[in-house]
């Protein structure tokens, strides 16, 4: 009896390591040290927004790109992917429930006829971005199919130093 405890004690902090192990290897990968970059839509006549231009777009309070009629159509990723905690984070400067609040807010007073589409998958946000005249969009720059067009926020190129969006 008294062995059969020790080996379950023993199985139970192998299984304990196993699943920390487990989890900061997750963790890292979903971290990934990869840039999030600003695409848009390849014919969108922009190359370089601010961090504020940007906060702007996503607020929806730019709705139309610069000098044009091109309206700004905001995907974003739907919530647990990275590129949405980042959103949040560095963009919004909310969290998911403030961001939730703020869009049923803009809506309810007639800001803005929707909030941004959430997109469920990287492809599917690729085929978006391609597909829409004026879609802006965050992807990690490991996803960035070519033919999208990464815009300079602030100057910098995702990788380059001093690039926000990390």
């Amino acid at each position: 009896m008294k062995g059969t405890s020790k080996l379950g004690v023993k199985v139970l902090c192998l299984l304990g390591g196993l699943g920390l192990l487990f989890s900061a290897r997750s963790a890292a990968q979903r971290g990934g040290g990869s840039d999030i970059a600003v695409v848009v839509h390849p014919d969108t006549p922009v190359s370089d927004l601010s961090l504020a231009d940007v906060r702007s777009c996503f607020l929806g309070e730019k709705q139309y790109w610069r000098n044009t009629r091109l309206p700004v159509v905001v995907l974003i990723r739907a919530p647990v992917a990275r590129e949405r905690d980042v959103a949040l984070k560095i963009v919004y400067q909310m969290t998911e429930t403030q961001f939730q609040r703020y869009w049923i807010a803009q809506i309810y007073r007639a800001e803005v006829t929707s909030g941004p589409k959430d997109v469920y998958s990287n492809d599917q946000e690729s085929q978006l971005v391609s597909a829409i005249p004026g879609a802006v969009a965050l992807m990690d720059t490991r996803d960035v199919r070519p033919g999208l067009k990464i815009l300079r926020v602030d100057g910098h190129l995702p990788g380059e130093p001093g690039y926000p969006l990390r």
